[in-house]
């Protein structure tokens, strides 16, 4: 994992999440997604806090404040594009990568590389777009590097009891015999590919 460009397959997988949520009306925010009981809204809301929560941490900041659910206030659209924007510039600092995040959401005192901290971010950002995507009745397409890299951060998520708790950020691994690659990605990260069917 050493090896991958976790910034630069980040900064793709962001930029996707922004392009969909400029789709966003305002009938929208109202919409349920396959993030088990949120909204449109409620997802926005969530990605938007993670994004200046990881920000945060990069610069070695490990305040649990930066990472409480924002309010999105009067332009749901408008604070998630800042709120994406802010972390893109925040991972395209330098040295960045070599930094040490603490990341107070993921446990009391975790502190990890910021290259595996970007990694986190990234399968986040894949799969929470993917997530926009269907609550919109529409598809993300990502070139098959980014979608290598987030099977092999997927295969690698903790499973068993972690994925149970409350507020975990992936369910139990659903099981899907399809070939397509995103879809095996969501599927072992909890997401039903049929999703709203089932």
């Amino acid at each position: 994992m050493s090896t991958i460009d976790f910034v630069a397959l980040d900064r793709r997988a962001v930029t996707a999440s922004i392009e969909l949520a400029t789709r966003v009306t305002a009938a929208d925010l109202t919409k349920p997604t396959p993030c088990r009981a949120w909204t449109v809204y409620g997802l926005l809301a969530h990605m938007t806090t993670q994004h200046y929560g990881f920000a945060t941490a990069s610069r070695g900041d490990g305040d649990p404040e930066s990472w409480k659910l924002r309010d999105l206030g009067e332009n749901a659209v408008q604070a998630y594009i800042e709120s994406a924007e802010h972390v893109l510039a925040a991972f395209a600092e330098d040295g960045v990568t070599e930094r040490i995040f603490p990341l107070p959401e993921f446990g009391p005192d975790v502190k990890v590389p910021g290259h595996q901290a970007i990694s986190f971010h990234f399968i986040d950002y894949v799969v929470h777009s993917w997530d926009l995507a269907k609550a919109l009745g529409t598809t993300v397409d990502f070139t098959p590097d980014v979608l290598d890299a987030a099977w092999t951060v997927a295969q690698i998520v903790p499973v068993g009891e972690a994925r149970l708790t409350p507020g975990a950020a992936f369910g139990p691994d659903i099981n899907y015999t399809g070939t397509e690659h995103l879809d095996r990605i969501v599927a072992l990260l909890g997401r039903s590919p049929e999703w709203p069917a089932t």
